[in-house]
């Protein structure tokens, strides 16, 4: 797609989206669920869920990559994380990861192949909790689904997502989308399955 039909589109947005859906929003957000994808061009959220606007706050890193909690820095995923569980109050938080992933690539391989990108290989390895396979699919799903694992486990960390969760409040899916076939998985019963 070339930029061009970006702009077209950015252009006509206005006349295509109907006024009341521009006052609704204004009025405020209240998303049902705090979104964490990945940064990859292939993922279109929207696309996925069928979400319209308002019904998603989304978080999208490399690699869907989730930091480790550390009270006492802050960077903009943390403090993402914080504003759509404290102040928005969602309901539901998804970590979505996906098949072909390059963040999870360059985890289960040489990092050395980085060196030409030192901030994301630094981002990885100080923040991505990962167990390497032996022997990578070519696809990268079930080290994508560990993946996900592994940021579902560091989102427990943090404790104002710990609290809600044990009072109710809020519950966290780890979904795995596949590039390939398009199919969602959810993690459930100890295994990802099709939702």
């Amino acid at each position: 797609m070339e930029f061009r039909h970006l702009e077209q589109q950015a252009r006509t947005h206005s006349l295509r989206r109907p006024p009341e859906t521009g006052r609704r929003l204004a009025g405020g957000q209240s998303p049902t669920a705090l979104f964490i994808t990945c940064a990859d061009s292939r993922i279109v959220t929207t696309a996925i869920t069928g979400a319209e606007p308002g019904s998603l706050f989304e978080l999208r890193t490399a690699g869907n990559v989730i930091p480790a909690y550390d009270q006492g820095s802050a960077s903009g995923e943390i403090a993402t994380i914080e504003f759509a569980v404290v102040q928005l109050g969602v309901a539901e938080v998804v970590v979505c990861g996906h098949s072909h992933c390059g963040a999870v690539r360059a985890l289960n391989s040489d990092r050395a192949a980085l060196d030409h990108l030192p901030n994301l290989r630094r981002w990885l390895s100080s923040h991505a909790r990962f167990r390497p396979y032996a022997e990578p699919d070519a696809a990268l799903r079930a080290e994508g689904q560990g993946h996900v694992l592994a940021q579902l486990a560091a989102l427990r960390d943090y404790p104002f997502v710990r609290e809600r969760v044990e009072s109710g409040a809020l519950r966290l899916h780890g979904w795995f989308y596949d590039i390939e076939t398009g199919e969602v998985l959810t993690h459930r019963a100890d295994l990802f399955q099709p939702l």
